[in-house]
């Protein structure tokens, strides 16, 4: 029996839906990442589980027993959630507000104990955060207000965190960081994490199992076989792109300009990125052409004429295609 479970569960609004019959289990110590277009149901699923809305047919169940038997004070013991939108409250201290998700334990009047105080301090120094422990949340970038919300849900102590696109509003660096720092959580607090996201490459780096979501329904397992099994290329087909099946990244179709070039020379890093520049000018490499590039260490040949950079070489090679 997994940790949670889902049995024919579906999903919608009304008389709406959204996906029918998903059966989808996740362990504990797991980082799951929901990934799928735009439109097919990724939010409604979690708001599902987070029993924000009621399944329109099936059950929901963590360690076999039902979500609809339980409580809401019974609910908030087994998961906790992190929705989209950035935190944005004025005078508000990073360890006030992560102490709100001792809320459950603390009863009617609020006040923490030894033992609260204690997961408060240790979930703000989880997310590296304790430097900033007195900060005004107003005074923290977007990654530090993602990672105090991140250690709100861990405060509350809970064996399933829900995280609904927590780094949609986040450049590449604290996208990467938080999502390594859930997916180093995973690992040391036993706690699942379900991630809905679409940093498609990201998840398939670091993900311990995917939901893949298209219209016709979920397909999950690991990354390197969803990636096999034609499932990534099949829930994102496109005339625009393509993923490769050697290292999982996704790329683009470019249009080809109808020029040939031969590459020669030693293999290095200066090759392989001319080759990236030519793949995305549009241009055939093959073995044999009137305009050859000779690759060396520290320059490029294009039919006898020395260049330091790439640049340089296309300026060249846009030459030649006028001839």
């Amino acid at each position: 029996m997994s940790f949670l479970e889902t049995t024919h569960l579906s999903i919608g609004y009304g008389r709406k839906k959204v996906q029918t019959d998903l059966n989808l289990s996740a362990e504990q110590g797991s980082l799951v990442c929901l990934l799928g277009t735009n439109g097919c149901g990724k939010s409604t699923l979690l708001r599902t589980l987070a029993c924000l809305q009621a399944p329109l047919f099936g059950t929901i169940a963590i360690n076999g027993q039902a979500l609809s038997s339980k409580t809401t004070q019974e609910l908030s013991l087994l998961f906790s959630l992190v929705l989209t939108d950035v935190v944005s409250v004025e005078n508000l201290r990073v360890y006030d507000l992560v102490a709100l998700g001792r809320t459950p334990y603390t009863g009617w009047f609020g006040n923490l104990s030894l033992t609260d105080e204690t997961i408060i301090r240790k979930s703000i120094e989880d997310v590296n955060l304790s430097h900033k422990s007195n900060d005004f949340l107003q005074e923290l970038s977007d990654g530090e207000k993602q990672r105090a919300v991140i250690a709100k849900s861990l405060a509350q102590d809970t064996p399933l965190v829900l995280l609904d696109e927590p780094t949609a509003h986040l450049d590449l660096p604290n996208r990467i960081e938080i999502m390594l720092l859930l997916k180093r959580l995973a690992d040391e607090t036993g706690k699942c994490f379900i991630v809905s996201m679409h940093e498609l490459e990201l998840a398939m780096q670091i993900a311990d199992c995917v939901w893949l979501m298209s219209e016709n329904g979920v397909e999950s397992g690991i990354p390197e076989d969803l990636m096999l099994s034609g499932a990534f290329h099949r829930c994102f087909a496109s005339n625009n792109y393509h993923f490769s099946k050697n290292d999982g990244h996704f790329s683009l179709n470019h249009q080809h300009c109808g020029k040939t070039v031969a590459v020669h020379g030693i293999d290095n890093d200066r090759k392989t990125w001319l080759l990236l520049a030519l793949k995305r000018y549009g241009y055939d490499v093959v073995s044999d052409s009137s305009i050859e590039i000779c690759v060396e260490q520290n320059y490029f040949w294009v039919n006898g004429s020395c260049c330091e950079t790439i640049s340089e070489v296309l300026k060249i090679l846009t030459i030649f295609a006028a001839k």
